[in-house]
């Protein structure tokens, strides 16, 4: 669907699809790969290594995961991944890496360690203040996504269209900036353009799109987006 409307699609460590079944699905499509680094650094590195070789344009590093929020709606409902699914990025190294997934220990250096293993843009995703984007420039990442992982991680977390205009105006264009967390109409998507994103990204809107009906349904979503977007602009002179 992203490829149909030629925009991004970002594939998930924890997808129920592999690299390679993305790949083959959309194999002309602009495609990230968004990474957490594991205690087990060796599936990690793999993980970077095969979406490089699978044509992935970018790594998205995932910052703001060191330990798992408390998800009072995923505990209150219950929420296990259903038995026919399984995270299969993971599956070869998901004996060592099932019991601590995420590393708390990481550092902006392993920033340096990631651009060791691979020669595509990083981009880090979950800046919220001046500070942390001051430092992501200094340590030489090529983009910056403002995100609030979809207010799922810290409660009562700074909304991201707030947090936005302060990233901005701090890194003074030296890297490209973008948006994600409460998209939902195009009139959305001209404020975080207004204020300084390069671009927005979806996640809810994206899942109720395929809800109703699959690859057609997120087609629908992202016309609609793209429709309104441009009565937005042209409303807004």
């Amino acid at each position: 669907a992203a490829k149909a409307m030629n925009t991004c699609y970002i594939a998930s460590t924890y997808s129920t699809c592999t690299l390679e079944e993305i790949s083959a699905a959309a194999p002309g499509g602009l495609r990230w790969f968004q990474l957490y680094i594991h205690r087990n650094r060796a599936a990690s590195q793999k993980l970077v290594q095969r979406a490089e070789a699978l044509g992935f344009q970018a790594l998205v590093l995932t910052a703001d995961l060191p330990y798992m929020g408390r998800r009072r709606d995923d505990i209150r409902n219950g929420f296990r991944l259903p038995p026919h699914m399984k995270l299969k990025n993971l599956e070869r190294d998901f004996e060592v890496c099932k019991m601590s997934l995420f590393d708390p220990s990481v550092t902006w250096n392993d920033i340096y360690w990631l651009r060791s293993l691979t020669r595509l843009p990083i981009i880090i995703k979950g800046i919220l203040t001046k500070e942390d984007a001051e430092l992501a420039v200094r340590h030489g990442v090529q983009g910056i996504i403002v995100s609030n992982h979809g207010g799922r991680q810290l409660d009562e977390g700074p909304t991201t269209i707030d947090a936005l205009v302060e990233v901005v105006e701090a890194v003074r264009g030296r890297v490209e900036v973008y948006v994600d967390g409460g998209i939902r109409k195009g009139s959305d998507v001209l404020k975080a353009l207004a204020l300084g994103a390069k671009c927005v990204f979806i996640g809810r809107p994206a899942l109720w799109g395929l809800a109703y009906k699959g690859e057609e349904g997120l087609q629908s979503v992202l016309r609609i987006l793209q429709d309104e977007f441009r009565l937005s602009m042209a409303l807004a002179g």
